[in-house]
């Protein structure tokens, strides 16, 4: 069956699923932990640490899990802050995940108003998409069907796994390359909403794309060798020429890349590529050239050729680079991930199970909340400041249509996260929830960043979308338990779309090499202990 045979066996009239005994005990759970899974929610939004640093958040999970029952494997992959959980036995095996990294630069306190959280630098990480609510939304699903499973005798092994560093799409092509996801049968990917265009639905058929990114690190080994002249008899070291050294690799870098940005791609279609300085200078401001710097960049395509060329383009850039500053460079990835795969019939299953749990509905509590705001922004506070398309259901179809009016006819991918690693491996669901967003006073009004943060992590404004999502993962995750059928018409789909499954002749294997080291030991931001305290990254007085 080709892609076009695919699309239309799966158009469908929407309706709900059926709500079996199995599936009403799941969601009885839930109703009846809310209070539980809020206190638990604030616990991981409080600790707001950023990518690959996330050790109190992972040791968070793999206690709780433990004492729900799983056997957990930490430190997956060679991977200190990831995890995989597992419990019961058998097939069919079927997975979802937690992700708990935050945002540097992102600090906000749950108020409605802007303040940094106390005690921690203005700069610090915070959690925006909010990743805190992502994990806890798998979290709550996933025990929901662990009480189904239990009390209706299910059999099946549910998975949970911890995915550290989403936000440099880190440890998802690390566990699909070290084999974590070749015995999946099923996966469900959920992610707050954030835009109203895409909210309360599933992904279709595109899907998000690529993320790339490759860290280039300078060193001026010998910087002696440098200049020929040599000196005059007591003339001062410091009259010398100097060799340019690291800082000078980095800042040439960084000019080069912007200069040569628009000549990478083709202008159609939507590519980004961003950089990062990592660390650059190991000297004072003397006359000894820095001896060692770090520039990273990232890209999203939605093609892997893309990705190729803007690489093989950076790569030359570093190359020359390091001539003209007296320097080696050292090129290493820090991710590559692949493209998603579309999977309409987990996909419908997954959207089904949204419907019959519903999507999030926001009470008197938030909507004060969101008045506060508006009020200390100096607007006119609502009588309904909830945006009103975050709590409303968009059909799949409907959502498709949306994002390819955006999109030029040959591009089938979007964005980027690298949950797509997951759809290569089994039938994936990726699941979107609306999420408390204040309604704009006039169009084209941009609230603040401070606003999203603060939403994210005041439960009466968050706790809805954790529900909905734990309710919309474990409805399916019981359906893939209960029903062979419906579980077989999804892996029969992924067969088709890979050529045979995986390692079929349209099967895309994982991009990193075989025997791939996790970036951990980068400077990636982090609170650090010294002498002086606790403190960020960043300098106090910044």
């Amino acid at each position: 069956m080709n892609d076009e045979g695919i699309r239309k066996s799966s158009a469908k009239q929407w309706k709900a699923a059926a709500m079996s005994a199995a599936k009403r005990t799941a969601f009885d759970w839930i109703a009846a932990r809310q209070g539980w899974l809020s206190e638990r929610h604030v616990e991981v939004w409080n600790f707001h640490e950023p990518a690959w640093r996330e050790y109190r958040s992972a040791a968070w999970y793999i206690k709780l899990l433990r004492e729900q029952g799983f056997k957990v494997e930490e430190g997956t992959a060679g991977m200190p802050t990831a995890f995989c959980a597992r419990l019961g036995t058998g097939q069919p095996v079927i997975a979802t995940y937690a992700e708990y990294d935050a945002v540097p630069g992102n600090s906000q306190d749950p108020v409605p108003y802007e303040k940094p959280r106390d005690g921690v630098h203005k700069y610090a990480a915070g959690h925006t998409d909010p990743h805190s609510a992502l994990g806890l939304g798998a979290l709550a699903g996933l025990l929901a069907t662990k009480a189904a499973l239990e009390k209706h005798d299910l059999a099946g092994t549910l998975v949970l796994f911890g995915e550290p560093a989403e936000k440099v799409c880190g440890s998802k092509p690390v566990h699909a390359v070290h084999g974590f996801y070749d015995d999946l049968d099923a996966a469900i990917s959920f992610h707050p909403a954030f835009t109203t265009a895409h909210a309360n639905t599933v992904n279709w058929d595109t899907h998000c794309g690529s993320y790339w990114s490759r860290m280039y690190s300078f060193e001026c080994r010998h910087p002696e060798e440098w200049s020929g002249m040599g000196l005059n008899e007591g003339a001062s070291a410091h009259t010398t020429a100097r060799a340019p050294g690291a800082i000078d690799a980095v800042c040439l870098m960084y000019t080069t890349g912007k200069m040569i940005k628009e000549a990478l791609l083709p202008h159609t279609g939507t590519w980004t590529i961003n950089e990062a300085i990592l660390a650059a200078g190991q000297a004072t401001a003397d006359n000894l050239p820095p001896n060692f710097s770090q520039i990273q960049y990232a890209s999203r395509a939605p093609t892997l050729e893309m990705q190729e060329r803007i690489y093989a383009v950076l790569d030359n850039n570093a190359d020359q680079v390091a001539k003209i500053t007296h320097c080696t460079v050292r090129k290493e990835w820090v991710t590559k991930t692949r493209p998603g795969l579309p999977n309409h019939a987990i996909s419908a299953l997954t959207f089904a199970n949204l419907m019959l749990g519903g999507a999030p509905q926001w009470g008197d509590e938030a909507r004060r909340f969101g008045r506060d705001i508006q009020k200390n922004l100096g607007l006119e506070p609502m009588r309904e400041p909830m945006h009103k398309a975050m709590q409303e259901l968009v059909t799949p179809e409907e959502d498709e249509a949306r994002m390819r009016a955006l999109l030029p006819p040959w591009q089938k991918n979007y964005t980027s996260d690298d949950y797509t690693e997951y759809t290569w491996h089994c039938p994936t669901a990726r699941l979107y929830v609306g999420r408390a967003m204040l309604a704009p006073p006039r169009a084209g009004f941009q609230y603040p960043n401070w606003v999203w943060n603060a939403l994210g992590g005041y439960p009466a404004t968050i706790d809805p979308t954790i529900f909905s999502a734990a309710r919309a993962i474990a409805g399916t995750l019981v359906d893939l338990l209960i029903n062979p059928l419906a579980l077989e018409e999804a892996k029969a789909e992924f067969r088709e779309r890979t050529g045979g499954g995986i390692g079929g002749t349209r099967w895309t294997a994982p991009l990193l090499p075989t025997d791939f080291a996790a970036p951990i030991h980068y400077r990636w931001p982090e609170y650090i202990t010294t002498a002086r305290g606790t403190e960020w990254w960043i300098p106090r007085g910044a």
